[in-house]
């Protein structure tokens, strides 16, 4: 059975050259499915162990994965993270195997521990330090007396030339990174490496790579190509991919760990089309037809994320047939409240969604230093029994979001009633929202990267209300 995995497209037009022809990422989202029933959701234990994000570097021997995995260490400077290189789970060889040492064949699947490094990465997700075991290239098996310890991070960066090829170890990932260099460029690294580091003379080298290194590779690390969320051309040298690669992980990282501290973030599962979207109404030089076209088609698709978190109740019907169907009936109390005015860019979704829905206002104006103030309400006089779904394309601050809600409470309607729905949203502002209302569900298309000094969503959108509207200069 097929894996499951969302994926997101970066076609690297800058980046193009004779070696490169783009870049592929796949990954995951952190969303958690949607609850059938209407209840808060409570915040984690904080005393839980932090689940870390797992990323899988694989490739051809002497690729330049151990290159990309320093690159990309370097780069996430901001987070705790361990290597654990495949090559330490090597079993030892038997007394008979090192007799014909040349006759092993090191690339394939059987000559590692998979147990064991299942065991390991197991380990470290739940929180705890791992043994990793030292292996002795000239020696060909285990230091037994010397372990390097590992302990619990941030990130962790699984390498290995087959860290792909078992399906348990893959379902542990994150992300998924193949290294993809030229055949000639790896055989002429091989041989450096193995005749400067591990003692070996060239003939031994090119016979292992003949007989067993070149096999493997076409049999169980290029079949394993398929299953990679990422793709880099030229390995180390590829430092524009390493770079979008390093952005991208920052921005699943933040989306990771929003998610996991607050269970009611819901990311909505990303797709290429999705991000074709996204890539579309972030370009500064779209037209406004195009900008409000793509617009529609996400808010949409966010709309109706968020009507899956709301509350049914199960109804069965008879069908043309005459037969017994089993299915839900929709929550019936519910409106729409839109901050004016980029919300109102999501009313007519709504509207398409909900057949006669009622839709509120409200407008909050920034006073300079004072703040931002309650400039005009108008809602539905029942909404204190309704189920609301707050509308705004983009959560930046949460100042004006915050206070949005306040007044929905005052009204009545319970903090868990309450869907806020956006675009983007920036960390900054789901801390400040689920701090302060942690009952209530955000459901988004992306969380970005960060607020600038000027509080504007980065990379973010441009102000969306004068994008919509045409009213930009």
């Amino acid at each position: 059975m097929p894996e499951e995995r969302t994926s997101i497209d970066y076609v690297m037009e800058k980046a193009s050259g004779p070696h490169f022809s783009g870049l592929r990422i796949d990954a995951t989202t952190s969303s958690v499915p949607p609850s059938p029933n209407p209840s808060s959701s409570a915040l984690p234990d904080a005393n839980a162990p932090k689940q870390p994000f797992v990323i899988g570097v694989s490739g051809g021997t002497a690729s330049g994965k151990t290159t990309v995995c320093d690159m990309i260490i370097q780069q996430l400077h901001d987070h705790r993270i361990v290597l654990v290189n495949q090559d330490s789970f090597y079993r030892g060889l038997t007394p008979e195997e090192s007799d014909r040492v040349h006759e092993y064949n090191f690339d394939h699947p059987d000559a590692f521990d998979t147990e064991q490094l299942l065991h390991c990465v197991k380990a470290l997700k739940s929180g705890q330090p791992y043994q990793v075991p030292i292996y002795d290239f000239k020696k060909h098996r285990r230091c037994s007396d010397s372990f390097r310890q590992v302990n619990a991070s941030d990130v962790i960066i699984l390498e290995g030339i087959l860290v792909f090829h078992d399906q348990r170890v893959r379902s542990l990932m994150n992300m998924k990174i193949f290294v993809d260099t030229d055949a000639d460029v790896r055989l002429a690294r091989r041989i450096r490496r193995d005749t400067v580091e591990r003692g070996r003379d060239v003939n031994s080298v090119l016979e292992q790579y003949a007989k067993f290194v070149k096999p493997a590779f076409d049999d169980f690390v290029l079949p394993s190509k398929k299953y990679a969320d990422v793709i880099i051309p030229r390995g180390g040298d590829n430092h524009v991919a390493i770079d979008l690669i390093v952005q991208h992980i920052h921005t699943k990282l933040g989306q990771h760990d929003l998610c996991k501290i607050y269970p009611n973030v819901y990311v909505i599962q990303s797709t290429f089309q999705i991000r074709g979207m996204h890539t579309l109404i972030r370009d500064r030089e779209i037209s406004k037809h195009d900008f409000v076209f793509y617009s529609d088609r996400l808010i949409r698709l966010v709309v109706e994320h968020g009507l899956g978190h709301l509350p049914f109740t199960e109804k069965q019907i008879v069908t043309p047939t005459g037969s017994l169907y089993t299915g839900v009936d929709f929550c019936k109390k519910l409106c729409g409240v839109s901050i004016v005015r980029s919300g109102e860019s999501m009313e007519n979704a709504l509207r398409a969604c909900c057949k006669g829905i009622k839709i509120g206002k409200i407008l909050i104006h920034r006073d300079g230093d004072n703040g931002k103030q309650l400039i005009y309400e108008k809602l539905p006089k029942d909404i204190s029994e309704r189920h609301v779904l707050l509308l705004d394309p983009v959560l930046a601050t949460g100042n004006s979001a915050n206070q949005a809600i306040e007044l929905l409470i005052q009204k009545g309607v319970p903090e868990s009633h309450i869907i806020f729905l956006n675009l983007i949203s920036a960390p900054e502002g789901i801390h400040c929202v689920c701090k302060r209302f942690p009952s209530l569900k955000i459901v988004t298309s992306e969380i970005d990267v960060s607020l600038n000094e000027e509080f504007r969503v980065i990379p973010g959108m441009g102000e969306f209300g004068d994008r919509y509207f045409g009213t930009d200069d």
